[in-house]
């Protein structure tokens, strides 16, 4: 993993309908991330966020059954050229949002720098839904089918018209929470999936294994996408879509060790925690502390 990390905030609480998750990036922030992974000798430099424009009508604006089109598609524009930068600088980008759709964004910026880009999708949902399959029109439940290049042209081309990332480069973490369109697209393009049966028999050490050689046979940079949901929402409480059944604290830190050990990792993003739902920013917190994981912190 690289030694010099650019934070990037992105503020984005239109990829859904309950407020307050843009207050996820000041959160992590307040929590100590900065401190975090330069206590492990990073070089860090936090480059503020991304502007959101914000619609008139944020909760009723909608287009093909998506929400908030034109101001989330616009964000992942600016993210996309951002994270671009960095990458271009030889840094690596940590992106804390923010919904999930905000990952549209993540990979359009990524997507550019490597011909096999994996990805680690740490989610209780698959976010695989197009406007023909959302049952609410939300676009953070669809940023992995946009990375594939299924859905509206206007978040497809972001970056440029090609898909971002292959079916069979991806895989998912965590799923307890799919949508019929979703398992459809999933069992037609293959994508392989973790859900909570497959951790709860294999372990999450087993799980993590294969997600690593799978991965790492093929690809020649993996993005982690983490939703804070991924986890249980007795050790992360403070998500919009909470799953109960989900992966524990001490798992998930097990998952962030094994993926440092591996040096795999090229980019990563930490989504979805919203302070007002949360309980005395625990859940920030907790991404704070699986970052540490992730950037190589160890009891010893």
């Amino acid at each position: 993993m690289k030694k010099e990390v650019s934070i990037i905030g992105v503020p984005m609480d239109l990829g859904q309908t309950r407020r307050g998750v843009d207050m996820g990036p000041s959160a992590i922030r307040y929590a100590g991330v900065v401190e975090r992974i330069e206590s492990l000798k990073y070089d860090v430099k936090d480059l503020g966020d991304i502007e959101i424009g914000r619609p008139k009508n944020v909760e009723v604006a909608s287009e093909n059954n998506l929400k908030n089109l034109k101001e989330v598609s616009e964000a992942s524009e600016k993210l996309a050229e951002k994270v671009n930068d960095v990458i271009g600088s030889n840094r690596f980008p940590l992106v804390l949002g923010g919904d999930h759709s905000i990952a549209i964004g993540t990979l359009a910026g990524v997507a550019s720098h490597y011909k096999n880009l994996g990805v680690i999708w740490y989610d209780a949902h698959g976010d695989l839904n197009t406007g023909d399959t959302s049952p609410s029109g939300n676009i953070h439940g669809m940023p992995l089918a946009v990375s594939l290049g299924i859905g509206d042209d206007k978040l497809t081309n972001i970056g440029s018209s090609l898909p971002k990332v292959k079916p069979e480069n991806i895989v998912i973490i965590g799923a307890r929470s799919l949508d019929e369109g979703e398992k459809e697209l999933i069992r037609d393009k293959g994508i392989r999936v973790y859900t909570m049966h497959e951790i709860d028999r294999l372990g999450m050490t087993a799980v993590m294994e294969e997600a690593i050689n799978y991965l790492s046979a093929k690809t020649d940079g993996v993005h982690l996408s983490l939703d804070l949901d991924g986890l249980d929402p007795n050790d992360a409480p403070g998500v919009g879509t909470p799953v109960i059944g989900g992966i524990s604290y001490r798992e998930s830190h097990l998952a962030m060790e094994m993926l440092a050990e591996a040096d795999i990792i090229t980019s990563a993003e930490f989504v979805e925690v919203n302070p007002i739902l949360d309980e005395k920013n625990k859940t920030a917190t907790v991404a704070v502390a699986l970052i540490g994981s992730l950037f190589g912190e160890k009891l010893k």
